[in-house]
């Protein structure tokens, strides 16, 4: 199996918090096309189209994760 470059690159990593989905995005880079992989757990990695380099995360349910990791209840 061939290995898999995890956000080496150079570019600065970017990131976006969508507040009504509760949904965190990180790209290196500027978003961009990408295969996604689901990981479980709500946690999604993007890899180029060569499927060789993971250029994105996405967390599903972020909010709700701290706030039940803090102890809190919705």
């Amino acid at each position: 199996m061939d290995a898999v470059r995890i956000l080496e690159s150079s570019a600065a990593l970017t990131w976006e918090c969508d507040d009504e989905a509760d949904v965190l995005y990180i790209s290196e880079g500027q978003p961009r096309p990408a295969i996604t992989v689901d990981l479980g757990e709500g946690v999604l990695a993007r890899l180029d189209a060569m499927g060789r380099e993971v250029v994105g995360i996405t967390v599903l349910g972020l909010r709700a994760r701290l706030l039940e990791g803090l102890g809190h209840r919705q």
